[in-house]
């Protein structure tokens, strides 16, 4: 829990209107460690449904071709927490087996970072009786993110992989990069939510008329926070959504870690 209340650095560009002053300026280039990208991905919360003792709720792994099994056992990862609770009162209300009635009675939605899930896959990654997490978005922002790549020409039905959502100043040209107000930081936001990047969008688009949405999946992100060596990667932050804001909020703050002011970045007058 103690994770979810360090997030007070990467929060501070969340203000009542989300964004800071649009700033371009020339970034070092720094290379990423594996604790930098686990510390970007800790930014944004994930929801686990667990038992009482803490323990995900999860089922073995299908049978693979021939029969083969697996190995393993596969659990659900939440991007909202909502949708994880009304998970819960789905199998609560549906459940007839009385075995497993004290079972789906104690289920709870526990809260953890990404970058904690982030390194269980790369420490495991090899196991082969390992947890497998599959990633539930949230449905608006896979619908978002199939409208915006159906606008651009791309024929895409499905997507696979929780969606990010990054404002360019056009097509052809780099992300827009944003200015705190308080400690004049620049950070490049990419969003868990296509409504936070649209209200990015507004800002930019009347100075910059052609800028636009990118959708990136996930996995793109983190593969280029491993694999690139480039100037604006050590800006970039993950924005949660709306919602996981307003819950991280609600935690207690740790008075330890000295995060208990969080600045908000407001548009420069």
């Amino acid at each position: 829990m103690k994770a979810l209340v360090r997030w007070g650095a990467t929060l501070g560009l969340i203000g009542s209107t989300l964004l800071g002053t649009v700033f371009v300026g020339n970034l070092p280039v720094l290379a990423l460690s594996e604790q930098q990208i686990k510390e970007k991905l800790d930014s944004v919360p994930v929801y686990l449904i667990t038992n009482d003792k803490g323990l995900p709720l999860s089922r073995p792994l299908p049978e693979g071709q021939n029969g083969q099994k697996l190995g393993g056992s596969v659990t659900g990862v939440y991007l909202s927490r909502q949708e994880a609770q009304a998970f819960i009162k789905q199998l609560q209300s549906t459940n007839k087996d009385p075995k497993m009635a004290d079972i789906v009675k104690s289920l709870q939605v526990t809260a953890v970072p990404l970058g904690i899930i982030y390194q269980q896959l790369q420490q495991t990654k090899n196991q082969p009786n390992r947890l497998v997490f599959a990633f539930k978005p949230v449905e608006q922002d896979v619908k978002g993110a199939l409208e915006l790549l159906n606008q651009s020409g791309q024929k895409i039905d499905q997507f696979r992989s929780v969606p990010i959502f990054a404002v360019r100043f056009a097509p052809d040209q780099g992300y827009v990069p944003i200015k705190l107000t308080n400690d004049k930081e620049q950070v490049v936001p990419l969003f868990v939510s296509k409504q936070d990047a649209q209200g990015l969008l507004n800002q930019v688009k009347p100075k910059y008329p052609k800028a636009d949405i990118q959708v990136i999946d996930i996995d793109g992100v983190i593969k280029t926070l491993q694999d690139k060596n480039e100037d604006w990667l050590k800006q970039v932050v993950l924005v949660p959504s709306q919602e996981s804001r307003e819950y991280i909020r609600t935690l207690p703050k740790d008075s330890a870690t000295g995060n208990n002011r969080q600045p908000a970045a407001k548009p420069k007058r």
